[in-house]
């Protein structure tokens, strides 16, 4: 008589799948990260008709979920084009529709608030009217966003070294910090502060 497979099951009982290598999962955002631990889970114990079924699921909730990546250059452009509007155009109404219903000001020279950025708008449009701006770095984490920039025809002759920081929540930006250097006319290296 034949001897039964070791992976063959007798009527009424469920064959013990094959021990598997522990599945490593890459740490993943949110619902990814969820789903690929559900993925390995059910990988490991159910047959494929049920691991196909998961899939097209998982592929579905996927589709609905914006990616981080995704959301990061959606923020850069959202602080790209409010930066052009309220600092290259001064134009505090246009900015306006970028912004939250509160603004949170860190830096010294302006209040808080709508009516702080306004006034301060107002003020460096009348004391620099041929100020702008060249964008060199823009850097997004979270719900961060950081622009470099070379700051042209302002108070300083050569130019200022800006970087500005913007918090985003809900699509628009709610909060702000800066840090603003002068371009010294020489420096002790050649690497520019760029």
């Amino acid at each position: 008589m034949a001897k039964k497979s070791k992976r063959s099951s007798t009527k009424g009982s469920r064959a013990k799948p094959k021990a598997k290598a522990a599945v490593k999962v890459k740490a993943k955002a949110g619902m990814k990260a969820k789903a690929a631990k559900l993925l390995a889970r059910v990988s490991a114990r159910l047959g494929a008709k049920a691991k196909a079924s998961v899939r097209r699921t998982l592929r579905k909730a996927a589709g609905k979920e914006p990616s981080v990546a995704a959301q990061l250059a959606h923020n850069k452009k959202l602080v790209l084009d409010f930066y052009r509007k309220l600092i290259g155009d001064k134009d505090y109404e246009a900015a306006r529709v970028y912004m939250g219903t509160e603004y949170r000001q860190h830096a010294p020279y302006a209040t808080d608030g709508h009516a702080g950025i306004a006034e301060w708008v107002r003020k460096f449009k009348e004391g620099f009217p041929q100020h702008h701006y060249e964008v060199k770095k823009v850097i997004a984490e979270g719900d961060l966003v950081v622009l470099h920039l070379h700051g042209k025809s302002g108070p300083h002759p050569h130019g200022e070294s800006v970087v500005d920081i913007f918090r985003i929540q809900d699509g628009k930006v709610v909060e702000h910090w800066d840090v603003i250097q002068p371009i010294p006319e020489h420096a002790d290296n050649a690497n520019t502060m760029f």
